[in-house]
C-alpha cells in the first residue's frame, strides 16, 4: 500500500527566487529539491511516496507548502495547499489544479497542479502503468519521527533530483568500476527530461546538501546512491554476472596439522593411553603412556589432502583416547571428540590453538566427560599463511574450561540430542538403467518397469544411515526416519542427503542436498533448535539421459553447480535434546532407521498452476563449433518443459478431482500435440524453433533474430510456498543495494574522490529504510496452513535481526566519520554477509530454471537462473531481481568441461526476458519487454485472447552508432611462452564485432583507438534504449602466428547514450574513461581504460553526429585515435631509472645469459641500461642513472604501466629477451616536491618515506630549537617515558634529563624499596639464551597487548595522517610506541617505585627483538631505495596447473624509479656536493663488487612438516651462498619436529655475485637421499645497503663483556659519526659528558662503562646508541635501524607451493671484509639440561580411604603404600614397603625416592632421551614438564592393587604443603582457591601434607588420603657430596617406621595377630564372657550340686 503525490508545477508566482516545497502526510514530511532563480513558474515535476500500513481514511489531509528559499536565513512561506484524501480513496486517482492559500487563510493568486495517486492492499487499483507500480524502491522513506526528517536534507533524500545546469560539472566517473554497468539503475521513475546530466560530481551534491540543510553540520551530511539520485530509468534489464566459471568442484591442497600436547583428567584407573587422530579416513597414533591417567605427548601430526574445498570440509577430524592398545588387542575406547575440518578453517587464522577437547563416550552418552585432550588444530589451504603463536616456553594454562576446543558461542557443557532425518518420498527420478534390458523385458513379459531403485543415505558426524530400497519406482515411497544421536550443539556443519540407485554392480548417487545446520537452526537466547520441513528439496545434477559412465557423475554427488533437475524430495528434520538421566535411554549413538508417521499430500503447500514466460531477444557470440548445425533454445523448470530426456514426465493434478490426487499423465506425450482440450488448457511451448547462425566473425556466430523474437511459455505445478521466496528476494533487495553502496564507497576511496563519509552514511540510511520496510511487509504471512515450523521460527529471527541491524545502521550512520570510514565500511561487510546469510532460503520450493542450447539435438552449454529471481509479486520488492527483466546470460559448458581455459570461452550469450508467477496473475507477464512489439499466437482457434504469443514481432527499430574508445589495458595476463602477449581487444555488440590492432610483446597496450560500429538497429522504444542500453562485451586476446588466438579475458560495459535530439555538451558527452576489471574464469586479469558512447542516427543521417576526426596517425594506417575530449590530458613528466644490477637469471633456451640489458618503456618513450659485459663476473651496470622524458596524464590513476624488459645480446645482433616486469602502477614512484608551506617537515618526510625516494632534494631548515632525548643508565624504559618529539622549526629546549644525585637517591631507594626476593641475576649465570626467553616472554606480552585493540597499527597511523599533526607526537610516534611497550612492561619493575604491581617481578635482563615474521616484512622489504622487480618469463598459469607465480620468476632486476612533472618548481633548492648524474639519486653507494663475511646463527625450527613414516623428522641445517653449500649433516638432531640447533656458521661471499641467502632444513635418512623439508630465501644484497642498516643488529644496551657483549666491530660512536657522514647531517657533537647533538636533537645518558673488572672508566658509547636507537627521530634522514634480533622464517617446499612447512629462527650479521674483522661469533649452542637429583621423603599417610573388608571381624581396613615417579619416567616408579592392616587411614613409612633427572631452566621442562623402540637407530630427546606424581595404593596379595588416589605436583608451581593433616584440604589440590605456590627450584627443600584425590562414580573429585612427605633437590655435584641411601639403606638411612603391631602379614606370625587380634579389640569383651561363663559355671554347679545337698542335708547324712 502506497500513496503516491506528483507534484508538477506552480504557477503565477510574483517576482524571482529560488523555490522550494514540503509535502507532509500522517506527520511525515518530504522536502522537493530547489529551483534556482524561477520567475512565474516553478516546474518541479517531482513524486513522493509513503509507504503506508493501515489503509487510509477518507478524512485525512495532505499538505503542499511552497516557500522562498533562503541560504542564510528560514525559508519564507509563499503559500500552503490542503486536501482531503476523500476523492482519493474512492478513486485511487485524483488529478487537481488549485490555488494556495497564505498564512491569514485568505486565498492568494498562485496555484499548483498536483496529481494525487493511492495504491491499496488488493491489486484493485485503477489502470496503472508500468511506471507507477509501487514507485521507485529509493523512495521508500524511512518512518522517521516528522522533526527529524524535517532536518534531513534531500541531499540525502534518493527521491530529489539535481538542481538546474548551473551547478554541475561532469563527474570523472568513478574510475575503477568492476562493472560500471550500474550507473543507471535505480527503477522505474518518471522518464527523464533530456537534460538531466546522468551522474553528480560529489562535490555538488554536497553543496547542494548543505544549502538544502539549512548550512547542517557537514559530518551529519549522507549521500544516496548516486544512481537513485540522478537518472531514472526504467531499467528493464538486470546485471550480467561476471564471473563464468564454477570453482566449486575443483581439487585444491590442504594440509591439516595437529599436534596433541597432553591429556588430562582421563577417566579410568592407572591406564596406559594412546592417542589417536583421525582425519577423513586417515589415521595416526602418539605413542603409549603408561600408567597415568594424565600423560603428555607433544607429538605433531600432519595430513595432506588434494580434494574440493567441498569434500575437505566435510570430513571429520576425530581424537580418541584409547586404553592399553597393543600389537595383539585394538585397546579399550575412553572417550572421543570430533568436529568437522570447515569448523577449524572457518575460525580466525584457520586455527585452535592449545585449545582443550572434551572427550565423551558414543558408547555410552549417560555416562558425563571422559576427560580433556590438549591439542592445536590447523587448517591450511594453499596461500593461506597461518600466524602461529610462538613456541616457547609455555607455561601450562591449567584454566581447562576457559580454553576448549570449541567455537566461539559453543556452550561448553554440550548436551546429547538425537536428530531425526524423515524421509517421506521422492519425485521426477531420472532412469538410471539403459532402456535395452526393459524392452528384452517388455516383450517376454509384458511389463513396463520404472528404470529405477532408489534409496535415500544420510551422512552426518562421520556416520551414515540409509533407507530401504525401493524396487523401480521414478516415485518411491518410503516414510522412514534415520536417526542419529550426537552431542547439540554439533560441531558438524552440513548434513549429506543423498538419493541412491542400488545396483548389483555399484551404487550411484542420483543426487545429493546438503542441509546446513547453521540456517536451519538459531543458537540466540530466542533461538530454536535445528528444524526443517516437511519441505520439498530439489536435487541437481548431471544431465538425465542415462549413459553407462556419465562424465558428470560428480554433480550428483554435490560437487560443483549441477547442470540439471534430477529429482526432489520431501523430508523433515528434527532434533529432540536428550536427557541422559533417563535410564530407559538405549546409550548407544548408533544410527537406527525406523518408520515415520505418513504425512498429508497438501502438508508441504497447496499445489498451484505457475506459468513460466520467456522470449529470446538475442542469441549472439555462439562459440564457432555450434556454428554449422541448427540451433534451439529449450527452457526446463523441474521436469517440466523437458523433451528430451525427462522420460518420467511430472505430473499434473487432475483437473475435476479434490486438489492433491496426482495422477500420471500418460509417458508419450509430444512436444507438438496440441492440448487445448480441458477448456483451452495450453500446451508448454519449452524450446524455440531451430535456426541457423550467422557468421559474426571468426570466432562467434549469431542468431538472426532481427525483428521477430521467439518465445516459450511452460505451464508447471508446484506447492505453492511463494512466502519464502518473497522473503529472500526483499532480503536480497536490501543486500544488493547494500553492496552496491559499499562498492561505491570502496570505489571512492580507492580513487581518493572527496567525502566517502557521506556516502557510506547514504548507505546505512537506505539500509536501515530497508529494515524498516522488510518488517512491514513480511509481517503479511502468518497463518499460511502449509507452513512448517522454520517458516514461523526464520521468520521471527528475520524480523529480529532485520529490526536490530536497521538499528544498528542507524546508530552507526551517526559515528561515521571521516577518518572512521574504513573501520565502519568493514562493519558493513558484516551486515552484508549477515544478510545474504538470512536470505539463503534452506526449504526450496520451486525448482531453478535451466536454458540448455541444443546442437543437432545434443545438449551443448547451459545457463541456471534461481527461480526465486523471476518469481513476479504485486509487491514490487518481493519481486525477484530478473523478473520481466532482460537478463544478459552467458552459457557455459557442464560440469567438468567447463574447467580451465574450456570454461572462459562463451558458448552463447543470450538476451533473455523472463518471467515466472501463477497463471492467475499472468496478465502482466510481457510488461517489462522493450517496448512497440506486435504479439504473434500460435493459431489455435478459441480463446486466443488467453494465449501467450510464441514470438514478438517489432515495429520500430532506432538506427545507432557506438563508438567504443580503446584506449589501454594494463596488468594482462601472459600467454606466450616469453612471458609476454600480443593483446587485441574484440568488442561484441548485439550481432557486430570489432577488433582494435595488435599489439606486439606488452602486457600493458596503448591501443589509442576509436573503434566506430554504424548501422546498429536496436528494437524499442527510444526513451528506454537510451536509460538502459544493451551491454557491450569485451574480450582480450592474445593474437599467435598459428593457430588461433588464445582468450586473456572479459569484461562488461554499458555504453552512455545520446538521443537524436540531445546536445553533444557537457555534463554528460564526452563520456569519460573509466577502468573495467577484466576477468578471466575466477580471476581478476587486469583492467581495461575505455569510454563507450552509442549515438543515435537522426532523421539528418550522420551529418548531426560530433565529426570523427579521420586518421591522424597515418605511420598506424587507417586507425582513428580516441578523440580529444575523451583522452587524457598528458603533462611532460621525467623518469628517472636507477640500474643497479640483474640477479639469478636462468637460462633462456638452454644458452645462459651473459651480455645482459634492461630496456625501460612507458608510454611509447624509454631507455636502455648500459650493458653488461660479463654477467658471471660482474652482474652490476656501470652507468648508474640515466633519464627519459614522457607525456604522462595529470590523472595519475590513468598513467600507463612502465615496462622493464631484460633482453640477452647475442652474436650477430641477435637479441633473445630473457623477461619482462610491468611496474602496474607509477604512484609510489613520484616525487613531490616538498610543500614549503607544510606546518612541520614531518608532513613532508612521511610523504618522500611513503614514496621511497632518497629524499635529499628538499630543504632542510634548520633552527635553533634542539629536542633532548634522555635515556637513563638503569632504566632503559625511561627513554620512552621522557622521548619528546617537536617539530623541527620549534625554538623549544625540552630538558628532560634527571639530576645526578636524583639519580642516586634513586638507587638508595631502590635498594629499600624492593622486597627481598628479587634477587639481581647473577652475569655468569646468564647466557644469550636468557636473553632469547626473555624477549619471547616480551613478544608474547605484546601480542596479547595487541589483541584486544583490535585496531592494526598501520590504520592508526593512516588515522593520525587523516587527522594531520596535531601534537607533536603523532603517526609514526604512535606506531613506535605501540612497538616498544614491552620496554615498558618488562622493565618497569626495575624503576622500583612500585611503578608496576609488585606480584610479576622480572629481573633485568638485557633484550633482543623476536619478530615474529620476516625481518623484510617489518622493514618494507628493505626497499628503501633499491627496489628488487621480478621478471617473469612463460605463461601465466591457472589454478588448475598449480602453477605459481614463482615458477615464472627467471631473475630479478635491481634498481629504481623516480618520476617527477618538469620543470621542478623554482623553490627546490639542491645541497651541496649535489652530483647532477646522479639527478634525484645522491648518496648511494657504489656497486662495485664487495667482499663480506656473513655470519648465519640458526636459533631453531618450529612445526616442521614430518618426513619420516614415524611422523617425525631428523632435521639438520644446510646452508648455500653462492658457490658455498655446507651441510651440518652429522649433527643432525632425531626424531625432532621441533629441533633446537643453536648454531652459527661464517661463509665468505662476494656481492654482487652471490648475494642470495638459502638456509635449508633437510631430513637426514640412513638409507637413501635426505628429503628436503623447506627452506627460506634471504636476500643479503638490499639488507646490506638499506639505509636500516640491516649488517648487524643494534644491541638494547653498549657492554663490553658478559652475554650482551657488542658484537659489531664499530662502537655505536664510530657508527653514529659513518651515519651522520653519509646523510650529510650535522653531528654528532659529544659532550658535556651524557650528551651528544644531532642536528638539533640532544641525546642524553650514562657517561661511564664497567668493564669485566668493575673498573668505572667514562665513554661516550651510551649517548652516542641513544642517539642510534632513535636515529628515525633525526629530521630528514632519519630511518629507524634494525635492532639486534631474531626472525622467524616460514620453511617452504617447492613440491607443495604456497603451503608453510615449519618455521626457521634465526638471524643474519654482514662484516664487510676492508673493515675491522669483527669478533668470535656469539655461542648460542643449546642449554645442556642441567643434572638434578630430587629427594623426596615419603613420612607418613593419614585418611586413606580403607578399602578391604577384613576376613574374620568384616572391618574396613587398608594395607597402604605410596608409589612416585617423575613425569614421563614412569618406567623409574618407585615404591615404599607396605603398611599392611591400617585401619585408621594411617601409615607410617619414612621411606625416601631418589630421582636423578635433566632439567632445562629456562624451558622449565625435564629432558630425557631414550630410544623410541628396539629397532630405532639412536635415542630420541623429548622435553616434559617437570611434574612429581605420587600415588596411594592398596596392596593385593591374590589379585591386582588396588588404586586409592593421587596428586601430581608441578615442581615450579606447586601448592604449599599444610603444616598438618588437619590443615591439608581438598582445594589445595584442585586449584579452586588460591593457595600459595612454591617452585621447588627456588625453595630447594619444602616439607608438609599434601591431599591425594581420586574421582568418585559421579565424576567428581574426593579426598582419599593424604601424605606427608619431603621434598629435596640437590645438584648433580652437591648430590654427590652428600650421598644418600634408597628407601632406608646407608648412607644417611632413616630410622625404621614406628608402625602398630598389627601392621605385619598374618599368615608369617599367626599367633602374634591372634594376641593382637584378641587383646586390643576384644580384651573386655573377652573378660565379660569370661567372667559370664564363670557365672554360669557356678550356676551350673550349682544346679548339679544342689540335689544331691540338699538331700544330703534333709536326710543329714
Amino acid at each position: 500500500m502506497a500513496l503516491l503525490v506528483h507534484l508538477k508545477t506552480v504557477s503565477e508566482l510574483r517576482g524571482r527566487g529560488d523555490r522550494i516545497a514540503k509535502v507532509t502526510f500522517r506527520g511525515q514530511s518530504f522536502y522537493s529539491r530547489v529551483l534556482e532563480n524561477c520567475e512565474d513558474v516553478a516546474d518541479f515535476d517531482e513524486t513522493f511516496r509513503w509507504p503506508v500500513a493501515s489503509t487510509i481514511d477518507r478524512n485525512e489531509m495532505l499538505e503542499i507548502q511552497v516557500f522562498n528559499y533562503s541560504k542564510v536565513f528560514s525559508n519564507k512561506l509563499i503559500g500552503t495547499f490542503c486536501m482531503v484524501l476523500q476523492k482519493v480513496v474512492e478513486e485511487n486517482h485524483v488529478e487537481v489544479t488549485d490555488t494556495l492559500i497564505d498564512d491569514n487563510n485568505a486565498i492568494i493568486k498562485t496555484s499548483l497542479c498536483v496529481e494525487v495517486r493511492y495504491q491499496g492492499t488488493d491489486g484493485t487499483v485503477g489502470s496503472w502503468d508500468d511506471g507507477d507500480f509501487l514507485g521507485d524502491e529509493a523512495l521508500q522513506e524511512e518512518e522517521k519521527d516528522s522533526q527529524e526528517t524535517d532536518g534531513l536534507l534531500p541531499g540525502s533524500r534518493p527521491s530529489s533530483r539535481p538542481p538546474g545546469e548551473k551547478s554541475f560539472r561532469r563527474a570523472g566517473r568513478s574510475v575503477f568500476s568492476a562493472m560500471k554497468l550500474g550507473k543507471n539503475r535505480s527503477h522505474k521513475e518518471e522518464p527523464q527530461r533530456p537534460d538531466e546530466p546522468a551522474v553528480l560530481e560529489m562535490e555538488d551534491l554536497d553543496h547542494l546538501a548543505i544549502r538544502l540543510a539549512d548550512g547542517l553540520d557537514p559530518d551529519s551530511v549522507s549521500l544516496a546512491s548516486v544512481t537513485a539520485l540522478t537518472t531514472n530509468v526504467s531499467n528493464k534489464r538486470s546485471k550480467p554476472d561476471i564471473k563464468m566459471e564454477p570453482s566449486a568442484g575443483r581439487p585444491m591442497d590442504y594440509q591439516v596439522s595437529i599436534t596433541v600436547i597432553e591429556a588430562r583428567q582421563l577417566v579410568g584407573l592407572n591406564m596406559d593411553p594412546v592417542v589417536c587422530v583421525e582425519v577423513g579416513d586417515d589415521k595416526k597414533y602418539t605413542s603409549m603412556k603408561e600408567s597415568t591417567n594424565c600423560p603428555y605427548y607433544n607429538e605433531y601430526f600432519v595430513f595432506d589432502f588434494h580434494v574440493s574445498p567441498d569434500v575437505m570440509f566435510d570430513k571429520i577430524i576425530k581424537l580418541s583416547v584409547i586404553h592399553s592398545k597393543n600389537l595383539l588387542r585394538s585397546g579399550t575406547l575412553v572417550g572421543s571428540f570430533k568436529m568437522d575440518v570447515g569448523t577449524v578453517y572457518s575460525q580466525p587464522e584457520h586455527q585452535f590453538h592449545h585449545k582443550w577437547a572434551i572427550l565423551s563416550d558414543p558408547d555410552d552418552i549417560s555416562s558425563g566427560l571422559k576427560g580433556y585432550v590438549k591439542c592445536d588444530v590447523a587448517v591450511v589451504g594453499k596461500g593461506d599463511n597461518i600466524k602461529t603463536p610462538h613456541k616457547a616456553n609455555e607455561t601450562d594454562e591449567d584454566d581447562i574450561e576457559g580454553n576448549l576446543l570449541l567455537p566461539e558461542g559453543v556452550p561448553p557443557e554440550r548436551q546429547w540430542a538425537r536428530f531425526y532425518v524423515k524421509i517421506y518420498r521422492a519425485e521426477g527420478l531420472p532412469r538410471m538403467n539403459t532402456s535395452l534390458m526393459a524392452n528384452v523385458k517388455k516383450a517376454f513379459i509384458g511389463e513396463n518397469k520404472d528404470l529405477v531403485d532408489p534409496y535415500v543415505q544420510v551422512f552426518f558426524a562421520g556416520q551414515k544411515g540409509k533407507t530401504s530400497v525401493q524396487k523401480s519406482s521414478y516415485e518411491p515411497l518410503w516414510n522412514e526416519q534415520v536417526i542419529f544421536t550426537d552431542l547439540f550443539p554439533p560441531l558438524c556443519k552440513r548434513m549429506k542427503v543423498q538419493i541412491r540407485d542400488s545396483d548389483k554392480v555399484n551404487d550411484v548417487a542420483i543426487g545429493t542436498h546438503f542441509i546446513d545446520l547453521r540456517k536451519i537452526s538459531n543458537d540466540g537466547d530466542k533461538g530454536f533448535l535445528p528444524t526443517l520441513g516437511p519441505a520439498w528439496v530439489n536435487m541437481y545434477g548431471s544431465t538425465r539421459n542415462y549413459t553407462l559412465l556419465d562424465e558428470h557423475q560428480d554433480l550428483n554427488e554435490g560437487l560443483g553447480e549441477g547442470v540439471s533437475f534430477r529429482a526432489r524430495l520431501l523430508l523433515g528434520l528434527a532434533v529432540e535434546i536428550l536427557d541422559t538421566s533417563n535410564p530407559e535411554l538405549t546409550s548407544s549413538t548408533e544410527v537406527q532407521v525406523e518408520q515415520a508417521t505418513p504425512i498429508s499430500e497438501s502438508c508441504a503447500g497447496k499445489m498451484e498452476e505457475f506459468f513460466l514466460f520467456g522470449a529470446f531477444l538475442e542469441a549472439s557470440m555462439i562459440d564457432r563449433r555450434n556454428g554449422d548445425k541448427p540451433i534451439t533454445f529449450e527452457v526446463t523448470i523441474g521436469n517440466y518443459g523437458n523433451e528430451v530426456d525427462g522420460l518420467a514426465r511430472p505430473q499434473r493434478p487432475r483437473p475435476r478431482k479434490e486438489p492433491g490426487d496426482e495422477e500420471e499423465v500418460d509417458l508419450i506425450q509430444n512436444s507438438s500435440d496440441d492440448e487445448a482440450s480441458d477448456g483451452g488448457d495450453l500446451a508448454s511451448v519449452s524450446s524455440t524453433p531451430p535456426m541457423r547462425p550467422q557468421v559474426t566473425d571468426r570466432n562467434y556466430f549469431h542468431l538472426p533474430y532481427l525483428e521477430r523474437k521467439p518465445c516459450i511459455y511452460i505451464k508447471s505445478w508446484w506447492p505453492d510456498q511463494r512466502r519464502r521466496l518473497y522473503n529472500a528476494n526483499i532480503m536480497d533487495h536490501i543486500a544488493d543495494k547494500l553492496e552496491e553502496g559499499l562498492n561505491d564507497v570502496q570505489e571512492m576511496i580507492k580513487t581518493e574522490k572527496s567525502y566517502p563519509e557521506r556516502r557510506l552514511r547514504g548507505v546505512l540510511e537506505e539500509l536501515s529504510c530497508g529494515c524498516c520496510h522488510f518488517l512491514s511487509l513480511a509481517e503479511k504471512d502468518q497463518g499460511h496452513s502449509s507452513r512448517t515450523r522454520l517458516d514461523r521460527e526464520r521468520l521471527k529471527s528475520c524480523l529480529r535481526e532485520l529490526e536490530s541491524m536497521g538499528q544498528q545502521a542507524r546508530t552507526l550512520r551517526a559515528q561515521v566519520k571521516r577518518h572512521t570510514v574504513r573501520d565502519k565500511l568493514r562493519l558493513c561487510q558484516n551486515f552484508l554477509q549477515r544478510l545474504r546469510f538470512l536470505a539463503d532460503e534452506p526449504q526450496h520450493s520451486i525448482p531453478d530454471v535451466f536454458i540448455w542450447m541444443m546442437s543437432n539435438n545434443k545438449r551443448v552449454a547451459y545457463a541456471r537462473v534461481p527461480s526465486k529471481d523471476l518469481l513476479f509479486s504485486i509487491v514490487e520488492e518481493e519481486t525477484g531481481k530478473d523478473c520481466a527483466k532482460v537478463k544478459t546470460l552467458f552459457l557455459k559448458l557442464p560440469g567438468k568441461r567447463g574447467f580451465g581455459s574450456a570454461g572462459w570461452t562463451v558458448q552463447a550469450k543470450l538476451e533473455l526476458y523472463m518471467w515466472l508467477g501463477l497463471s492467475k496473475q499472468r496478465k502482466d507477464f510481457l510488461c517489462g519487454l522493450p517496448c512497440g512489439f506486435e504479439e504473434v499466437k500460435a493459431a489455435q482457434g478459441l480463446g486466443l485472447h488467453t494465449f501467450p504469443p510464441v514470438s514478438l514481432v517489432y515495429a520500430k527499430k532506432q538506427v545507432f552508432q557506438l563508438r567504443a574508445h580503446m584506449y589501454q589495458a594494463r596488468s594482462l595476463f601472459a600467454a606466450d611462452s616469453s612471458g609476454l602477449s600480443d593483446p587485441f581487444a574484440r568488442v561484441f555488440f548485439i550481432n557486430q564485432s570489432q577488433c582494435t590492432e595488435v599489439l606486439n610483446e606488452t602486457l600493458c597496450p596503448t591501443w589509442d583507438q576509436m573503434l566506430v560500429f554504424d548501422n546498429l538497429e536496436l528494437y524499442g522504444e527510444a526513451q528506454e534504449l537510451r536509460d538502459d542500453p544493451p551491454i557491450i562485451v569485451i574480450e582480450i586476446y592474445d593474437q599467435d602466428t598459428m593457430g588461433k588466438a588464445d582468450f586473456m579475458g572479459r569484461t562488461f560495459a554499458k555504453p552512455l547514450v545520446k538521443m537524436a535530439d540531445e546536445e553533444y555538451c557537457p555534463p554528460r558527452f564526452p563520456p569519460q574513461l573509466e577502468y573495467y576489471q577484466i576477468y578471466r574464469g575466477n580471476a581478476t586479469a587486469g583492467d581495461l581504460l575505455a569510454a563507450f558512447e552509442l549515438l543515435q542516427i537522426g532523421p539528418a543521417g550522420k551529418a548531426d553526429l560530433p565529426p570523427i576526426h579521420g586518421p591522424v596517425d597515418m605511420d598506424r594506417g587507417p586507425i582513428m585515435p580516441v578523440p580529444v575530449g575523451i583522452r587524457p590530458v598528458l603533462s611532460k613528466y621525467r623518469v628517472e631509472v636507477l640500474f643497479w644490477g640483474l640477479r639469478d637469471l636462468k637460462r633462456v633456451n638452454l644458452a645462459q645469459v651473459d651480455r645482459p640489458r634492461v630496456d625501460i618503456e612507458c608510454a611509447g618513450k624509454g631507455v636502455q641500461s648500459s650493458l653488461i659485459h660479463n654477467y658471471k663476473k660482474n652482474p652490476n651496470f656501470n652507468t648508474l642513472v640515466k633519464w627519459f622524458e614522457v607525456d604522462l596524464p595529470e590523472n595519475e590513476l590513468l598513467h600507463p604501466p612502465l615496462n622493464i624488459r631484460v633482453v640477452d645480446c647475442r652474436a650477430f645482433g641477435r637479441y633473445t629477451l630473457v623477461g619482462s616486469h610491468a611496474v602496474s602502477s607509477l604512484r609510489r614512484f613520484i616525487y613531490r616536491p616538498p610543500d614549503r608551506s607544510a606546518p612541520s617537515w614531518n608532513t613532508a618526510v612521511r610523504l618522500l618515506r611513503r614514496c621511497h625516494v632518497p629524499c635529499n632534494g628538499g630543504s632542510s631548515s634548520h633552527s635553533t630549537g634542539e629536542v633532548v632525548v634522555n635515556m637513563e643508565p638503569e632504566v632503559p624504559i625511561k627513554k620512552l617515558e621522557t622521548m619528546v618529539k617537536l617539530d623541527a622549526t620549534s625554538d623549544a629546549v625540552v630538558k628532560v634529563d634527571v639530576a645526578e644525585e636524583e639519580k642516586e637517591k634513586k638507587k638508595k631507594k631502590k635498594g629499600t624499596a624492593e622486597e627481598p626476593d628479587e634477587e639481581e641475576p647473577d652475569e655468569s649465570m646468564l647466557d644469550w639464551w636468557s636473553k632469547y626467553f626473555a624477549s619471547i616472554d616480551t613478544m608474547k606480552e605484546q601480542l596479547r597487548q595487541q589483541e584486544p585493540s583490535g585496531i592494526d597499527l598501520e590504520e592508526k597511523d593512516e588515522m593520525d595522517n587523516t587527522e594531520g599533526l596535531k601534537g607533536p607526537m603523532k603517526g609514526k610516534e604512535k606506531a613506535r610506541t605501540a612497538k616498544e611497550e614491552k620496554k615498558k612492561k618488562t622493565q618497569s619493575s626495575g624503576s622500583g617505585q612500585g611503578s608496576e604491581a609488585p606480584e610479576k617481578k622480572k629481573p633485568k635482563i638485557d633484550e633482543l627483538k623476536v619478530y615474529p615474521k620476516e625481518l623484510e616484512s617489518e622493514f618494507d622489504n628493505f626497499e628503501d631505495w633499491l627496489h628488487t622487480f621480478n621478471l617473469l618469463r612463460g605463461k601465466t598459469g591457472d589454478d588448475e596447473d598449480g602453477s605459481t607465480e614463482e615458477e615464472r620468476i627467471v631473475g630479478r632486476f635491481k634498481g629504481s624509479l623516480c618520476v617527477y612533472k618538469v620543470p621542478l618548481p623554482e623553490d627546490v633548492s639542491w645541497e651541496a656536493g649535489y652530483d647532477p648524474t646522479y639527478g634525484m639519486f645522491q648518496g648511494i653507494p657504489s656497486n662495485d663488487p664487495i667482499n663480506v663475511l656473513v655470519r648465519v646463527y640458526v636459533v631453531r625450527a618450529t612445526d616442521l612438516h614430518p618426513a619420516d613414516i614415524n611422523g617425525k623428522a631428523d632435521p639438520y641445517i644446510a646452508i648455500r651462498l653462492g658457490k658455498t653449500d655446507i651441510r651440518d649433516k652429522e649433527n643432525y638432531i632425531s626424531k625432532q619436529l621441533n629441533p633446537v640447533f643453536g648454531k652459527s656458521f661464517d661463509i665468505e661471499a662476494s656481492f654482487p655475485m652471490e648475494s642470495m641467502l638459502t638456509v635449508a632444513v633437510y631430513d637426514w635418512d640412513l638409507v637413501g637421499t635426505d628429503d628436503l623439508i623447506g627452506e627460506t630465501k634471504i636476500d643479503l644484497e638490499n639488507r646490506f645497503y638499506s639505509k636500516h642498516r640491516a649488517t648487524c643488529g643494534i644491541a638494547q644496551t653498549y657492554s663490553t663483556h658478559g652475554y650482551n657483549i657488542w658484537r659489531d666491530p664499530m662502537k655505536p660512536s664510530q657508527i653514529l659519526t659513518r651515519l651522520c657522514k653519509d646523510s650529510k647531517v650535522d653531528g654528532p657533537h659529544f659532550g658535556p659528558p651524557g650528551r651528544v647533538k644531532v642536528a638539533n636533537r640532544v641525546f642524553t645518558g650514562p657517561s661511564e662503562i664497567e668493564d669485566e673488572n668493575g673498573q668505572k672508566k667514562p665513554t661516550e658509547e651510551h649517548v652516542a646508541l641513544s642517539a642510534l636507537r632513535h636515529w628515525e627521530d633525526i629530521p630528514r634522514a632519519g630511518c629507524r635501524l634494525v635492532p639486534e634480533h631474531v626472525e622467524t622464517r616460514p620453511l617452504l617446499n617447492p613440491d607443495k607451493p604456497g603451503i608453510e612447512q615449519g618455521r626457521l629462527e634465526l638471524w643474519v650479521d654482514m662484516f664487510p671484509m676492508d673493515m675491522p674483522a669483527p669478533g668470535t661469533p656469539l655461542d648460542i649452542s643449546p642449554r645442556k639440561p642441567k643434572k638434578y637429583e630430587l629427594r623426596v621423603i615419603i613420612w607418613n599417610t593419614d585418611e586413606v580411604v580403607l578399602e578391604d573388608d577384613d576376613f574374620f571381624t568384616g572391618e574396613k581396613s587398608s594395607d597402604i603404600f605410596v608409589r612416585g615417579w617423575l613425569k614421563g619416567q614412569q618406567e623409574d616408579k618407585q615404591d615404599t614397603d607396605v603398611h599392611y592392616h591400617s585401619l585408621t587411614g594411617e601409615g607410617n613409612f619414612n621411606w625416601r625416592y631418589l630421582f636423578p633427572f635433566d632439567y632445562l631452566a629456562a624451558e622449565e621442562k625435564i629432558v630425557i632421551s631414550k630410544k623410541e623402540s628396539m629397532f630405532s637407530w639412536d635415542e630420541t630427546e623429548y622435553k616434559i614438564p617437570a611434574r612429581l606424581t605420587l600415588q596411594i595404593w592398596d596392596a593385593d596379595h591374590f589379585s591386582a592393587d588396588d588404586f586409592l588416589g593421587a596428586i601430581e605436583l608441578d615442581l615450579n608451581r606447586f601448592p604449599r604443603g599444610a603444616k598438618t593433616a588437619k590443615q591439608c584440604t581438598m582445594d589445595m589440590a584442585t586449584g579452586e582457591v588460591d593457595v600459595p605456590l612454591v617452585s621447588i627450584f627456588k625453595q630447594k627443600r619444602v616439607k608438609g601434607w599434601w591431599p591425594l584425590l581420586a574421582r568418585n562414580e559421579n565424576d567428581e573429585f574426593e579426598l582419599t588420603g593424604k601424605v606427608e612427605a619431603e621434598l629435596h633437590l640437590l645438584t648433580a655435584e652437591e648430590a654427590e657430596k652428600n650421598p644418600v641411601g634408597l628407601a632406608r639403606n646407608e648412607p644417611d638411612p632413616l630410622e625404621k617406621p614406628n608402625r602398630p603391631d598389627t601392621a605385619f602379614v598374618w599368615f608369617l606370625n599367626p599367633l602374634k595377630s591372634i594376641k593382637y587380634l584378641i587383646c586390643t579389640r576384644y580384651k573386655w569383651l573377652i573378660i565379660k564372657i569370661v567372667l559370664a561363663l564363670l557365672g554360669l559355671l557356678m550356676l551350673g554347679l550349682f544346679l548339679y550340686s544342689l540335689p544331691g545337698y540338699m538331700v544330703k542335708k534333709l536326710l543329714g547324712a
